[in-house]
């Protein structure tokens, strides 16, 4: 229920409403508007690759060395975010947040990202979609991409003052996912209703339980 949910403070009750998909309560890192269905990867880990590898000692005996090495992370970084493009994938939905390089090649190439992704929301993503989070594999950063899910939209949504994106899914489960909007004066009344619609739906769930 907690990512099934938002709330918005300083409107009136009757704005509240109901949202196909889920919405993510952050803005776009990178945002290339597109229409259509389109794919997208989960990531769990920075898509730039680190200078040292972990238990790897890095020696850079001179500026010329240290720059050179810089350049080749940003080739990798471009070459990984052309990889995407390449394998039709739009939309990049990150647990960590990616850094600068990863963001500009990802405008470059169209594909738009959001980071900083919970865990909870990245577990509900993955229980809708049926995918597991892509990882680029060493040096062969030009494999195949199979772990793709397919978004019927994905888009900015405004709600009060606060920039989130509004995503639907295309679900491989009986679940078809659904976001409650709920809009009040106040945010201790927007809790209210949010541990009363809570208790409602637990209450529905206990009701319909099947009994042998």
């Amino acid at each position: 229920f907690a990512e099934l949910h938002a709330t918005v403070a300083g409107l009136p009750l009757a704005s509240s409403r109901v949202l196909p998909g889920i919405v993510l309560r952050r803005d776009f890192a990178a945002y290339c508007p597109m229409g259509g269905d389109l794919r997208a990867v989960l990531v769990t880990e920075p898509l730039r690759t680190p200078l040292p590898a972990p238990g790897v000692e890095f020696v850079v005996e001179s500026e010329g060395q240290y720059q050179a090495s810089l350049c080749w992370i940003s080739r990798r970084t471009e070459a990984l975010m052309k990889h995407l493009q390449s394998n039709n994938v739009k939309l990049l939905l990150s647990s960590v947040k990616q850094e600068e390089v990863v963001i500009y090649y990802a405008k470059l190439y169209g594909v738009s990202v959001v980071e900083s992704l919970s865990s909870e929301e990245i577990a509900l993503i993955r229980e809708i979609t049926g995918v597991s989070p892509y990882a680029p594999s060493g040096d062969n950063i030009h494999r195949e991409i199979t772990e793709t899910a397919v978004a019927t939209f994905c888009q900015p949504l405004l709600l009060g003052s606060k920039r989130c994106v509004h995503i639907g899914f295309t679900s491989v489960c009986a679940f078809q996912p659904h976001c409650l909007i709920l809009c009040g004066p106040v945010d201790g009344v927007n809790e209210q209703h949010a541990a009363a619609l809570q208790g409602a739906f637990t209450m529905l769930q206990q009701l319909f339980n099947r009994v042998d």
